[in-house]
């Protein structure tokens, strides 16, 4: 881990004095009777805690560990007991390589907290080059995040699919994903995923390549975003719809939005009731609008703020899964990763690798 300068010590200790004090507010928002009255805020004041936690708890051990050194220095001065002073001067030195580690440690933890933060993402999986395998491989990709998201602990809430009827694969879905860490480890999913493999419908036993693209969007608090609901948006129930567009009941409990500012259009259709469709849809377009907000922070800044996390071009070829070799391999990471437990949901060490080299990343910009 690269060594932190006193001009970047200062910067990161002024930063964890104000997450302290973001930390305190949870803690006492947590102990309101509103809050705790609201299963959905505590759950969300919950996740902010928690992302938090770890590196609050590591400042407050550097300060005690500051306040420790203080009192060695003063022992160890003149005028007071000679052995007492001996002693202090031999234990500074050892705390003083503790204090940076501990320092260090929560540096690491203080890059990716504010990504920690974010308790609940929108994947978006569509079908790419390859036609029938391309909507397979699609399908495959959905069911390896949702497995791993079991393994999580996260929920999962689908919110729109489309199927490809002829091949069993999927067109296009959208699927909510809640939880602690939902952000910081899903948002390096987003890009362009190849497969290299023989499709059950080749005779010939060649391998084809074929792609699917993953689009994952962090869902913004409805703060975040500004809407004219009574100007800016039409929206309307409607009749669900199957493969092919026929009607797939005669009751309508879909429900279409067009935000007319920005031309986005939203037809959810996953939910049985006609409310559930409507929150879903309106969810989803403040998600997509916010996305568009922050594509245009991102094309404001400079490069190397564009190499961080959620803001690399999305059709750029992240992973490669090589059936014939068994193998997964990242362009971003120098090693390879077992197809088999990739496919099962097993990204952990994967997701792991790809989370330190972006803070090894950060930390060097201290």
């Amino acid at each position: 881990m690269p060594a932190i300068d006193a001009a970047s010590k200062r910067r990161v200790l002024e930063k964890l004095q104000t997450i302290e004090s973001q930390y305190a507010l949870l803690e006492k928002k947590l102990e309101s009777p509103d809050v705790l009255a609201d299963h959905k805020a505590v759950r969300d004041v919950s996740i902010k805690k928690a992302a938090l936690q770890s590196v609050v708890d590591g400042y407050r051990s550097y300060q005690t560990m500051q306040r420790e050194v203080a009192e060695l220095e003063a022992a160890s001065g003149p005028g007071g007991d000679r052995e007492l002073a001996e002693l202090a001067r031999e234990e500074i030195p050892a705390l003083n390589a503790r204090m940076t580690e501990t320092l260090e440690r929560v540096v690491a933890g203080l890059v990716t907290a504010e990504d920690r933060k974010i308790g609940s993402v929108m994947m978006e999986l569509r079908a790419g080059t390859g036609g029938d395998e391309a909507a397979l491989w699609a399908r495959d990709l959905l069911e390896m995040y949702q497995k791993y998201c079991i393994k999580r602990g996260w929920t999962v809430d689908t919110l729109d699919f489309t199927p490809e009827s002829d091949a069993g694969g999927l067109r296009n879905a959208t699927i909510n994903i809640k939880g602690e860490g939902v952000w910081s480890e899903l948002a390096f999913e987003a890009g362009v995923h190849s497969v290299k493999r023989v499709p059950a419908t080749e005779s010939q036993g060649r391998v084809h390549t074929s792609t699917a693209s993953v689009a994952v969007l962090p869902e913004p608090e409805e703060v975040d975003v500004k809407i004219d609901w009574g100007n800016d948006v039409e929206e309307f129930a409607t009749r669900a719809q199957g493969p092919g567009g026929q009607n797939v009941n005669k009751v309508e409990t879909a429900w279409q939005i067009h935000h007319k500012p920005s031309g986005i259009i939203i037809k959810m259709m996953e939910a049985k009731s006609q409310q559930q469709n409507r929150e879903k849809a309106r969810r989803l377009l403040l998600t997509r609008l916010f996305d568009l907000e922050q594509q245009k922070i991102h094309a404001e800044r400079s490069s190397a703020r564009k190499a961080q996390i959620g803001s690399g071009d999305r059709s750029e070829k992240i992973r490669t899964y090589r059936y014939k070799d068994g193998i997964v391999a990242d362009e971003r990471l120098p090693g390879q990763y077992g197809l088999r437990e990739i496919i099962a949901g097993e990204l952990s060490e994967l997701i792991r690798d790809l989370i330190a080299q972006e803070t090894a990343k950060r930390i060097a910009t201290f």
